[in-house]
């Protein structure tokens, strides 16, 4: 008897719990997908988490100037998934593939300008995955 109270005490607390998949870990919680983010700020990108590090390179024409070539931005990109993490060099508007899935930098603000430096702090990204 003392078996059977024991079991229709314990199921209703058993069925209540969920499952939670294998997620890849951040430093606190990831921005969503679409969202903004700045350098050490991590989002969602799909199944997994970006994490822009640095600035390597913001060579971009200034939107105050005529350039011949327009130029990049390239961002340091930690990519966490369920069982790796890589640092990968992030351009933008070029897709980059590892483990089977392409990642993208679709947009870096502010914009180059011709009269000051850009602070590192003033960086926003947003990434997508395709």
């Amino acid at each position: 008897m003392k078996a059977y109270l024991a079991a229709a005490l314990i199921a209703p607390l058993t069925a209540a719990c969920a499952i939670i998949p294998d997620t890849p870990r951040s430093n606190g919680d990831a921005a969503r997908q679409g969202t903004a983010v700045a350098i050490n700020a991590p989002v969602w990108a799909g199944d997994t988490i970006l994490t822009p590090l640095a600035v390597t390179e913001d060579s971009r024409c200034p939107a105050n100037a005529r350039c011949v070539w327009p130029g990049k931005i390239t961002v340091s990109t930690r990519v966490a998934a369920t069982h790796w993490v890589q640092t990968a060099p992030l351009t933008l508007g070029e897709p980059y593939t590892v483990m089977g899935r392409t990642y993208v930098l679709v947009s870096a603000t502010p914009e180059q300008a011709t009269e000051r430096t850009i602070p590192a702090g003033d960086y926003r990204f947003v990434f997508e995955r395709r």
